[in-house]
């Protein structure tokens, strides 16, 4: 016998036998090795539909082609990347820096502080001694402007030397240093060119930076680590060919390292920071643009300038282009970037959202994955909810300002059909729309100019006509509003299960949100000197702490 023979009668089976059954072994193999390729793409399917690392553009049939490089199906699994920003950190705390860092506290712009109020809150102390004002030219008008405006959170931090530090910009141009607890300065101020409306972020991440932007065109980095502190880092909003204004009323998040913002030149930025500390301890930064783009492409201002007259020439863009594609361009970027898990979503004043997908962004790539034209003014910073779903501010301005064109009928009527608080599905195959409410009755301008806020299944936020508003996140039914006053402006947070809302007209007010379908008011403070707030509070071990337009700030608690 051969060997071969010898096996074989050992097992009890020819050759040939062993060969098919060997053969039928192979593609039992092959076969499972199918199903488990098959399994893993399901699996990556739906993680994509709900986890929103890669997906396809959604847009309404009417708009244009995006700005930037469309995404397409694809049946390629992916490799596996890293998420930027978890669906895990809504409501919680961002970073390693003890305090309220960016505007509405983490990248979800969903946490704003902690330490709820008492049931009867005082006012505590105001700073400074004497108003906050300068003044400061808009669109040609000279006018006087006087202590802190929209979006205006403070932001607070427990600085170098151990004390409970609150920063914030100014109407007088600068930024304040002061000690929570006391109300008293703890530097200098720090002066820019102009005013500063929407205000900044600290660095998460244990950095002594401070990242803002003034209406005298620089966006800057701010060392805290020295004594004063010094400028290490700007640029300006003309750097690039924008279209609008030169303000940075955007908020920027820092994510991975990496810092997002937007500007009033239309324009939407990736910077890496480069941070680190040099030899005699000091913190550095060494930025690099790693990507930027406009909010508009000509396709789109085509669209937005259809059967309106052109304005003078006086009244064209300050890029002095003279295009007839560059007229009727309040095309600016006021709304803070709103993450979640590898996506970036941003709105312009247009009503134009875009969201970006950030997984290679560190090589200069950031592709349009999501493109929805709303219609109307998106100032207010978007919220999102756990599954990635946004809720949307709108505005809705028929003839706001003195040289625009009035809105068309055929644009009124589409704001109102979309309506001023909208949830969409940027993952859905279809129009994202979910719901929204019409918000334009009750006066010629009316919508939101206020960021929302999620809560037990419902929507938070007031409105610019005067009411405070609890609307259903799942079907978009008002289920309960109070009236708060007109042009309340400035963001509701929560803190614990305390709603606060800081108005125009009636004071700082707390609700108790024990039942969240009907708040029940608990306290009111009454500001002195009219006290009209446009600012968005922050909340910090019990305190609530807000500037005015009255030339001071102001901490509430016990």
């Amino acid at each position: 016998m051969t060997e071969q023979q010898t096996r074989s009668a050992l097992s009890g089976q020819t050759p040939r036998r062993r060969s098919e059954n060997q053969a039928r072994r192979q593609a039992r193999l092959v076969t499972v090795v199918l199903l488990v390729v098959a399994a893993a793409v399901a699996v990556w399917l739906l993680l994509d539909v709900f986890s929103g690392d890669v997906g396809g553009t959604a847009s309404p049939s009417s708009f244009p082609a995006s700005a930037g490089e469309s995404t397409v199906a694809t049946t390629t699994i992916p490799a596996p990347q890293p998420v930027a920003v978890p669906a895990e950190s809504i409501g919680a705390p961002w970073g390693t820096t003890q305090g309220v860092t960016m505007f509405r506290g983490n990248p979800t712009r969903s946490w704003f502080g902690r330490g709820a109020l008492a049931a009867t809150p005082q006012l505590r102390w105001s700073y400074p001694e004497g108003e906050m004002c300068s003044v400061s030219v808009d669109l040609g008008e000279e006018s006087e402007w006087c202590g802190t405006g929209w979006t205006g959170q403070p932001l607070v931090w427990t600085n170098l030397e151990g004390t409970t530090e609150l920063l914030f910009g100014g109407y007088d141009g600068a930024v304040h240093f002061v000690d929570a607890a006391t109300g008293e300065p703890t530097r200098e101020p720090f002066p820019t060119g102009d005013l500063i409306k929407g205000f900044g972020a600290i660095d998460p991440d244990g950095y002594p930076l401070l990242y803002f932007g003034s209406r005298d065109n620089k966006f800057r980095i701010v060392a805290l680590d020295r004594e004063p502190v010094s400028q290490v880092w700007s640029m300006d909003a003309f750097d690039v060919d924008g279209l609008w204004n030169d303000d940075w009323d955007s908020s920027p998040a820092i994510v991975d390292g990496i810092l997002y913002v937007g500007g009033e030149n239309g324009w939407f930025y990736a910077i890496e920071l480069n941070r680190t500390y040099g030899d005699q301890g000091r913190v550095r930064v060494r930025p690099e643009v790693l990507f930027s783009a406009p909010t508009y492409d000509a396709e789109f201002l085509e669209m937005l300038n259809e059967g309106k007259p052109r304005p003078p020439a006086a009244e064209l863009p300050r890029d002095g282009s003279g295009s007839d594609l560059d007229y009727d361009v309040e095309i600016s970027v006021e709304n803070s970037p709103v993450f979640f898990r590898n996506r970036v979503y941003v709105a312009n004043s247009a009503g134009r959202i875009l969201g970006f997908d950030i997984s290679d962004i560190r090589e200069g790539r950031a592709r349009v994955v999501f493109d929805y034209w709303a219609g109307g003014d998106i100032d207010g910073t978007m919220a999102v909810d756990s599954r990635g779903r946004l809720i949307v501010p709108i505005e809705f301005e028929p003839n706001d300002k003195a040289g625009k064109p009035p809105m068309s009928e055929a644009e009124a009527a589409h704001q109102r059909e979309v309506g001023q608080l909208v949830k969409l599905d940027p993952y859905a195959d279809g129009d994202p729309r979910l719901w929204g409410v019409d918000l334009t009755a009750g006066g010629e301008n009316a919508g939101i100019w206020a960021s929302p806020v999620l809560y037990e299944g419902l929507v938070y936020v007031p409105t610019h006509t005067g009411e405070l508003l609890a609307v259903s996140a799942a079907n978009g039914e008002v289920v309960w509003r109070d009236s708060v006053g007109p042009k309340t402006w400035s963001s509701p947070v929560i803190v614990g299960d305390q709603l606060i809302q800081a108005t125009f007209a009636s004071g700082i007010r707390g609700y108790s949100l024990a039942d969240p379908r009907h708040p029940e008011r608990l306290w009111t403070v009454e500001l002195p000197e009219s006290g009209e707030v446009e600012s968005t509070p922050v909340v910090w071990e019990g305190t609530l702490y807000v500037g005015s337009r009255n030339g001071f700030f102001y901490a509430v608690g016990e």
